[in-house]
């Protein structure tokens, strides 16, 4: 059984082929030795910093129109909904081992805690860090893989898609504990069933940051890693989990899923 934790503190802080290929920044300076090109690349992807999610970042799950849920799903971190009433936050107390916040006294009881000022903030946060990360220039990446990264090992840069983006086989994200990811999604974001994401070599999902303009969908018992800035609903199938945060202007949707705020 989980447990709403009410203390109120806070601190302000993102069809393939049949063989996985490792992705790296393109675009370096022609006429380099292989050391040299290696070296500017590693330059490209350490420079780019990271997305600030201010109080947003206190939440694995902050929506302003509603968080639906299929029983039971296991939250761990703190969940909000602002500015829509806590009526429609229908998530039970038992699934949350954190903080369960709303506008209002109509959030779940006996544990849901009522701070509108903190929650406006929160969301003036989240809507920051999605014009931040959308407003990113110069891509490592354009368009990659015309849109479907399945089966694909990535590295730390900015990477833009004009489009869509599927997940349909399982990627790997592959880089330091320091390294950041900013992908830029002008469409939806859909990863199909039982598909994981992966991290290696150190890489943090506090780190990775998917801005999606579009819906964002995860097949059932798929994993994701990294945190959604969602312009439009997220939406987990029955069983799918997400290490990261779900950070949706519109609603999210839970059906029987893991839900984990990174460390």
């Amino acid at each position: 059984m989980g447990s709403c934790n009410k203390d109120q503190s806070f601190q302000n802080p993102d069809l393939s082929s049949a063989k996985t290929s490792v992705i790296k920044p393109t675009g370096l300076p022609s006429g380099l030795s292989p050391a040299e090109k290696a070296t500017d690349a590693q330059k490209q992807s350490t420079s780019l910093q990271s997305v600030k999610l201010g109080v947003a970042g206190n939440f694995v799950i902050l929506s302003k129109t509603g968080i639906t849920d299929v029983y039971k799903s296991s939250i761990t971190g703190d969940i909000g909904t602002s500015p829509i009433t806590g009526a429609a936050l229908l998530v039970s107390c038992a699934e949350v081992s954190g903080t369960i916040y709303t506008v209002d006294a109509a959030g779940p009881l006996p544990c849901r805690i009522t701070s509108a000022s903190m929650l406006t903030t929160a969301i003036s946060n989240m809507q920051t860090a999605y014009t931040d990360a959308a407003g990113r220039s110069n891509p490592n990446f354009l368009n990659l893989g015309a849109g479907n990264i399945g089966g694909k090992t990535l590295t730390p840069g900015l990477y833009k898609f004009t489009s869509s983006v599927v997940i349909p086989t399982d990627v790997t994200i592959s880089g330091g504990p320091n390294d950041v990811w900013i992908f830029q999604v002008a469409g939806t974001l859909n990863m199909s069933s039982a598909v994981n994401i992966t991290l290696t070599g150190g890489a943090q999902a506090n780190n990775i940051f998917w801005q999606v303009s579009g819906a964002v969908t995860f097949g059932t018992t798929s994993h994701f890693e990294g945190n959604i800035l969602g312009k439009t609903g997220i939406n987990l199938q029955t069983g799918a989990s997400i290490n990261g945060r779900m950070l949706a202007q519109t609603a999210v949707t839970l059906q029987k899923n893991t839900v984990n705020k990174p460390q």
